[in-house]
């Protein structure tokens, strides 16, 4: 899993309360299990016509946010089904960061095993971001993991609490299985043990 430190990118402004998992990525798209190609699918049933064709006043097709790495959301983000394909989606986009005033707790903590840091913060400073996002490309939020800071392109500092232990999973990029490989050496000890002691077993 790619390591997160720092991120300086552009924003897009989604000012949409509840958005399920079912907006982020559609349950016809369910049937893969990679974890790529995604990303075009990403928020389709509001990105596109029924002939396939891009809706131009949706965000992510507008010129000024088709490379957002930051996306910026209403409260409870990530409601409803526990699809993990929802965080897949919006990391193929490209987007490594969400801000939101809450977040569906299965849909939070699958975004730290993606590499993907969801920020929690009050409204007001959700609406802060919000405004910053709306000025397009020319601005750029900066996030700050280690110093847990975002920091707005007027130079407004906001910072946010994030669980430890996540923290040093999103710094060194470790998902699940790395973490795992972490206790290889203790693994091979306790099953070098296990198998003297029954080695019917």
């Amino acid at each position: 899993m790619e390591k997160f430190e720092k991120l300086s990118g552009v924003a897009a402004p989604l000012p949409l309360i509840n958005v399920d998992t079912d907006m982020i990525i559609p349950k016809q798209f369910l049937k893969t299990i990679k974890r790529s190609g995604l990303g075009v699918n990403l928020f389709d049933e509001m990105r596109y016509d029924d002939d396939g064709n891009e809706i131009p006043d949706f965000v992510l097709n507008k010129p000024a946010y088709r490379n957002a790495e930051i996306l910026v959301a209403g409260e409870n983000f990530g409601c409803g089904s526990s699809r993990e394909h929802a965080p897949w989606a919006i990391k193929d986009f490209g987007i490594r960061c969400v801000i939101a005033p809450s977040y569906a707790d299965i849909f939070y903590n699958n975004c730290f095993k993606n590499g993907i840091l969801p920020i929690a913060l009050p409204q007001e400073q959700v609406d802060i971001l919000m405004a910053e996002a709306e000025k397009g490309a020319n601005a750029r939020i900066e996030i700050d993991l280690e110093a847990q800071t975002v920091t707005t392109s007027e130079g407004e500092v906001i910072r946010f609490d994030i669980d430890p232990f996540k923290k040093h999973c999103l710094l060194e990029g470790l998902d699940d299985i790395a973490l795992t490989f972490e206790k290889v050496a203790a693994i091979d000890k306790f099953e070098a043990a296990a198998s003297a002691a029954r080695p019917w077993v």
